[in-house]
Parts: C-alpha cells; sequence; structure tokens
C-alpha cells in the first residue's frame, strides 16, 4: 500500500504531479485546510507526510492535527513557515530543496536590480505608450561599475548573487548576523552596510528573527540614488516604510519579488513608477522546478524506505 501523503500549494507542474502520484496515495489542497472539514477529518489519521511550499509550510494546528505525520517536505529553500522546534519534540523530519535553485534565484536578483538601476519598465512602456515618436521628456538611468553592492545574508544564494554581480564591476560587501566567508568584506551592521553600499539585495532567511528588519534607517541610508532589491521574503520589510521612503523620493528604486502578505500587493506600491514588482518566481524556470521536485520525492522515497535524507534540514 502506497504512503498516503498531504499536498500543500498550487502550482505543481504536471511533471511534479504525476512522480509524486506515482509513488505515493497523494490528497491534493491548494491552502491549509479547515481542521473541522469532514473530508479532511476522514483522511487526517492515515497522513504519514505533508509535501508543501515554502511560503504555505505547514501550521503548528495542522501538525497536531495529523497524528501519524512522519515528515515534512518543503519545496524550497525557506522553512520559516514550518514550526521546527514543535516538529523536532515529535521526532517529524523536515527536509527542504536547497542548491538546485540557486543557480536561477541569483540569476533573477540580478535582473531585478538590472531593470530597477536601468529602469526597463519605464523604457518599455516608453516605447509602448508612443512616446518616442512625441520626444517626451525620457530621464537618464544609472550604471553599474564602480558602484558597492551590499548583499544581506551571505549564505549560498548570497555568495552567488555576489560572483555575478562582481562581473558587472560591482565591489561587494556584505552582512550577516553570524561569521561568514571573506571577513574583510562584511560590514559591522546592517546600518553600517546601508551606509557603504549603493544597491542593497536581501538574501537573508525569512522568520522571527529577520521579521522587518529592514526598516526607515536602511532606506535613509541608501538614499535618493540608493535601490534595493528583496528576493528573501516580504517579512523582512517594514513595507510600509518603504513605500513611504519611494514615494518621497528617499530611496531611490526597488525591486521585489516577494511581499509582506502575499499575492496581496498594496495600492500604494503598485502606483509607484520606481519599482519593479514581480510575483515570488525567483525560482521560477522548468529546470529548477524539475530539480526541486526531484529533490522533494527523493526525500520522500529516502525517508520511507528507511534510507539517509538528502537534504535535512
Amino acid at each position: 500500500m502506497k504512503p498516503e501523503i498531504l499536498v500543500l500549494g498550487s502550482g505543481w507542474s504536471d511533471q511534479v504531479r504525476a512522480q509524486i502520484t506515482a509513488a505515493f496515495e497523494c490528497h491534493f489542497l491548494a491552502a491549509v485546510p479547515t481542521l473541522t472539514d469532514p473530508a479532511f477529518i476522514a483522511i487526517a489519521a492515515t497522513i504519514r507526510a505533508v509535501l508543501t511550499t515554502g511560503t504555505v509550510g505547514i501550521t503548528p494546528q495542522l501538525a497536531a492535527a495529523l497524528p501519524a505525520l512522519e515528515i515534512v517536505t518543503v519545496h524550497g529553500v525557506g522553512v520559516d513557515a514550518v514550526p521546527l522546534a514543535l516538529l523536532a519534540e515529535r521526532g517529524i523530519c523536515v527536509t527542504n530543496t536547497p542548491d538546485v535553485l540557486t543557480d536561477d534565484v541569483a540569476d533573477f536578483a540580478v535582473l531585478l536590480l538590472l531593470a530597477a538601476v536601468r529602469r526597463l519598465p519605464q523604457l518599455d512602456r516608453y516605447v509602448r505608450e508612443q512616446q518616442w515618436p512625441a520626444r517626451a521628456p525620457l530621464r537618464q538611468a544609472r550604471g553599474l561599475r564602480g558602484k558597492v553592492a551590499g548583499i544581506v545574508g551571505f549564505g549560498r544564494i548570497g555568495q552567488a548573487v555576489a560572483s555575478r554581480l562582481e562581473g558587472f564591476g560591482l565591489d561587494i560587501r556584505y552582512y550577516q548576523r553570524s561569521p561568514g566567508p571573506a571577513p574583510e568584506r562584511r560590514s559591522e551592521s546592517l546600518l553600517a552596510l546601508a551606509q557603504e553600499s549603493d544597491m542593497l539585495v536581501l538574501c537573508m532567511p525569512g522568520g522571527s528573527d529577520t521579521t522587518r528588519m529592514v526598516g526607515a534607517d536602511v532606506f535613509e541610508a541608501l538614499g535618493p540614488d540608493g535601490t534595493l532589491v528583496n528576493i528573501a521574503r516580504g517579512s523582512v520589510l517594514d513595507e510600509p516604510a518603504l513605500i513611504a521612503a519611494l514615494a518621497s523620493g528617499r530611496l531611490g528604486a526597488a525591486g521585489l519579488d516577494v511581499f509582506e502578505h502575499e499575492p496581496q500587493v498594496p495600492l500604494a506600491l503598485r502606483a509607484l513608477d520606481n519599482v519593479v514588482l514581480t510575483p515570488h518566481v525567483g525560482s521560477f524556470t522548468v529546470e529548477a522546478r524539475r530539480a526541486m521536485g526531484q529533490l522533494a520525492l527523493d526525500n520522500l522515497t529516502a525517508h520511507f524506505a528507511g534510507e539517509p535524507l538528502p537534504t535535512p534540514v
């Protein structure tokens, strides 16, 4: 008999669906279920694994309602939506899918930075709206070479972003709370990093330790010529303060792939002309999603075969 698993979240590719349904008895739910729903109650006692996304995660209440739960597999890197301590107390394994998405996410961070600094969306609209033949005024963009890019969170993705930006002639500095590689490049604080940088790329994990870590003081330090890019989590930013800084010109520009209350994005943010907005798609490539799905499946398969987990958290 196939192990029964609960699959949370939407957007699963046909390939991932085919793979997991071949190996497991799957119950697909787009969102965290209502725990009093008779349909959920009917399957709760038999669920041995949860496959979920980094943004959906699993709530403590849902975990408590699954008495046979053995493993939670996150299709993504971030595990801030997973109650790790609670699951550990019950001996429930947690895995994620690091490494396989690093390159595509790092590429996307650079894309957002370039689009924001070189004003790509505005230029696209300039052509589409026939402002070019009308010789409408066109604001100049800024170059990259010789500037300083600050990376917040210098793990796998942060370092991959840094290596790419060096190719554009940018100097690299970084900040994270724990010691990291290249200590000579590490700023003494987040605020110091912002003061030393022309551009800031947020790559740190989400969770309570980083909630609203980046606020008005950082935006002020970056200044009216500064650019901020966020591919981390929407929760790491003080979103109202960011909107105020962008609207007033105290911060020059931003490129945002993540938001505080996804998929809802504030109207005030959507109305700004100096921000590039994308719908949390840093790893949304055929190659990355295929590899993530395979790694998630490998973790589940290894668990139920009694083998070492490929990527335990």
